[in-house]
């Protein structure tokens, strides 16, 4: 993991928390047949936003997607089990697809995994409001 030890900063913390809100309160705006690309795209923005604000918290920051998972599956065993660390990970692989190459998922894929990315994003949401 490439991470930068930095002084814990729970004001960017709030604010990245703040904008997970806004944009975990937009999903409902959008069809869940033909805009599912969009969806998986913004659940992950969102889970992003949290392991981030998590991190600054904790006094580290880092670049990489792939590095911010590690970190929660390191260091939040406790919190997350593999599958869902696994699921977490399969979104950032999806939203890279999405973002870089255009990629339309299947609403198949929205309706297996939903409420286990809704319970990844509910626990990054309390453990953030816990950590503050």
């Amino acid at each position: 993991m490439k991470l930068m030890r930095i002084q814990p900063d729970r004001e960017r913390a709030k604010s990245l928390i703040k904008m997970a809100r806004l944009r975990h309160g937009k999903i409902n705006l959008f069809d869940e047949e033909s805009e599912v690309s969009l969806i998986i795209e913004i659940y992950y923005e969102v889970a992003k936003e949290l392991v981030t604000a998590i991190l600054f918290i904790d006094g580290y920051k880092t670049l990489s997607h792939m590095d911010l998972i590690s970190y929660l599956k390191t260091n939040y065993k406790d919190d997350f089990d593999t599958f869902e660390i696994e699921l977490l990970d399969q979104l950032r692989k999806n939203r890279n697809k999405i973002v870089y190459y255009g990629m339309f998922m299947e609403s198949s894929y929205l309706k297996m995994n939903r409420k286990t990315i809704i319970t990844i994003i509910s626990k990054l949401f309390d453990l953030c409001e816990r950590k503050m």
